[in-house]
């Protein structure tokens, strides 16, 4: 079942949950997208959404549940191509681990989805949109021509909350990293 029902008035923001990526990959993926992002429509960061609008009542338990779920060392994969977005270009992301991450956290809010994150994944990061066709399809084959895959560390998840364009930082888990106050339990 998906979600259909609009947000509780009172907290109408829904949590947008991202993957960290390694910081030279951030740099990269943000300088293409203030290159080629239409300035007046570029309000975020480079990031990889793995859900556009979790429940925002979700948010008191939601950093324990990604603990839960997270793998215990950052996954690592590829920048590995390009593809089309139709009036954007997408950075095409294969982290061995990630659907799995994401398929853990679907299923804990199975019920509570939205039609859009109750659908398939493909991991990207949007470099370019808004853009006319003629110029997206340019971009692409100027982008695919010398595209050369690249590493990428994926070491944690973020979570926002949307502001109806520009996102709130809310807090990060990071893969390894224990809640203030909790112990290593050495043995």
């Amino acid at each position: 079942m998906t979600r259909a029902d609009p947000w509780d008035p009172a907290d109408p923001d829904p949590l947008v949950l991202t993957a960290i990526l390694d910081e030279d990959t951030q740099d990269l993926l943000d300088g293409w997208r203030r290159r080629w992002f239409p300035p007046e429509r570029n309000q975020l960061a480079a990031h990889l959404t793995l859900f556009h609008a979790l429940p925002p009542d979700v948010l008191g338990t939601l950093p324990e549940d990604l603990r839960e779920v997270l793998p215990p060392e950052a996954p690592v994969g590829t920048l590995s191509g390009v593809r089309s977005l139709g009036r954007g270009v997408a950075v095409v992301v294969d982290v061995p681990g990630l659907d799995g991450l994401r398929s853990a956290v679907a299923h804990r809010y199975r019920d509570r989805l939205t039609r859009q994150d109750a659908h398939g994944f493909r991991a990207h990061v949007t470099v370019a949109n808004f853009l006319p066709p003629a110029r997206a399809r340019a971009l692409l084959e100027d982008l695919a021509a010398g595209f050369e895959p690249r590493p990428v560390r994926v070491p944690g998840v973020a979570v926002h909350r949307y502001r109806g364009g520009p996102w709130e930082l809310v807090t990060e888990v990071r893969i390894g990293e224990r809640p203030a106050g909790e112990r290593a339990v050495s043995g």
